[in-house]
C-alpha cells in the first residue's frame, strides 16, 4: 500500500545481499497474509457483504481478502501498485480459487490507480477497503490519503470506506520483535522506524481524505507460525524490517529476528503472537 511496505532490491554497502521479491511476495501469500483472515471475516460479517456488493480493494497484496469476498457473492475490484509480485499471484489465486472456484469475470486487478481497476461505465463501489494495517512504521499511511482521494469519486454516496491500524503495543505480542527493525536500523531512523500506534491514527487518515468516520472495532488477530524459520520469513515478507536490512544484513536482521522471537516460541516448537488490530469504518459523504 505504501512504499514503505514493499521496497525494490535493497542492498547493503560492500554486500551483494538483495531481496528476492518473489520469494517475498510468496511468503506473504502462504504464510503471513493468512494472518489477518480474522480481520477481513469481522469487517465482511459487520458490513453484511454479499451479492450486492462492489468492492474496491486498495494494496490487495496478492488477493486473499478480495477472493474471501467473491467467495460471498461481492464484485471485487483490486489495485497493488507497491508489488506487482503480489499483483501477479492475486491475478492468479483468483483466476481460479480453491476447489476450482472463479472470481466473477468482471474482476478487474491493476497495478495503476482506482479508475484503473473500475473501468469505464462501471458502477459505483458500495465498499472500499485498505486493509494493510497502519500505525506501526513512521510514515507508514503516506500515500494511502492519496489512493482514498483517488477512489471516492468512484463510490456511491454513503459508501463504506474501511481502514486498518496495530492496536496498542500492551496487546501485540509482535510489537516486540518489531523493535528489532528500528535498533538494526538506528542510522537511518527516519521514516520507517518503528512507533507505537496512536489512538487516532485511523480518524486523521480519514479526515485527511475527506472521510466521515461511522464506527470502529477491534480483532484479536494472532500471528502463528509453524516454527520459527516460518515466522522469520512471514516477518520479512510484510517489508516492515526493510531499512534494518539496509542498514546491516539480511544475515543479521535474520539472527537479531530468531532471538527476538525466542520468548514467543513453544514447547512443540511453533510461534504464537497474540496482537490486536482495529478497524475504522467512515463514509463518503
Amino acid at each position: 500500500m505504501t512504499p514503505t511496505l514493499v521496497r525494490q532490491h535493497l542492498s547493503h554497502p560492500g554486500s551483494k545481499t538483495r531481496v528476492d521479491l518473489w520469494a517475498r511476495a510468496r511468503d506473504w501469500s502462504e504464510i503471513q497474509e493468512r494472518m489477518l483472515v480474522p480481520l477481513y471475516e469481522a469487517v465482511y460479517e459487520r458490513l453484511e457483504v454479499g451479492p450486492g456488493t462492489r468492492m474496491l480493494g486498495l494494496g490487495c497484496g496478492s488477493g486473499l481478502a478480495l477472493l474471501m469476498a467473491s467467495s460471498r457473492g461481492a464484485a471485487i475490484a483490486g489495485v497493488e501498485s507497491a508489488s506487482p509480485e503480489r499483483l501477479a499471484l492475486a491475478k492468479q489465486r483468483l483466476a481460479a480459487g480453491p476447489w476450482g472456484a472463479r472470481a466473477r469475470a468482471d474482476t478487474r486487478l491493476t497495478d495503476g490507480s482506482p479508475r484503473d481497476a473500475a473501468g469505464s461505465g462501471a458502477p459505483a463501489y458500495s465498499l472500499v477497503t485498505a486493509f494493510e494495517p497502519i500505525g506501526c512504521l513512521a510514515g507508514d499511511s503516506e500515500g494511502l490519503g492519496d489512493l482514498l482521494r483517488g477512489a471516492r469519486p468512484l463510490a456511491e454516496q454513503g459508501a463504506a470506506v474501511v481502514l486498518a491500524g496495530w492496536g496498542p503495543p500492551e496487546r501485540c505480542a509482535t510489537s516486540s520483535v518489531l523493535r528489532v527493525a528500528t535498533k538494526l536500523a538506528d542510522p537511518l531512523r527516519r521514516a520507517g522506524s518503528w512507533r507505537p500506534a496512536l489512538r487516532d491514527d485511523l480518524e486523521e487518515v480519514a479526515h485527511r481524505a475527506g472521510l466521515r468516520p461511522d464506527g470502529s472495532g477491534r480483532v484479536a488477530c494472532p500471528f502463528g507460525y509453524a516454527d520459527v524459520d516460518s515466522a522469520v520469513r512471514g516477518l520479512l515478507s510484510t517489508g516492515l524490517f526493510d531499512a534494518a536490512i539496509a542498514a546491516t544484513d539480511r544475515a543479521q536482521v535474520d539472527k537479531e529476528l530468531t532471538e527476538a522471537l525466542h520468548p514467543h516460541r513453544r514447547t512443540d516448537g511453533t510461534v504464537w503472537m497474540p496482537n490486536v488490530f482495529r478497524y475504522l469504518i467512515a463514509r463518503v459523504p
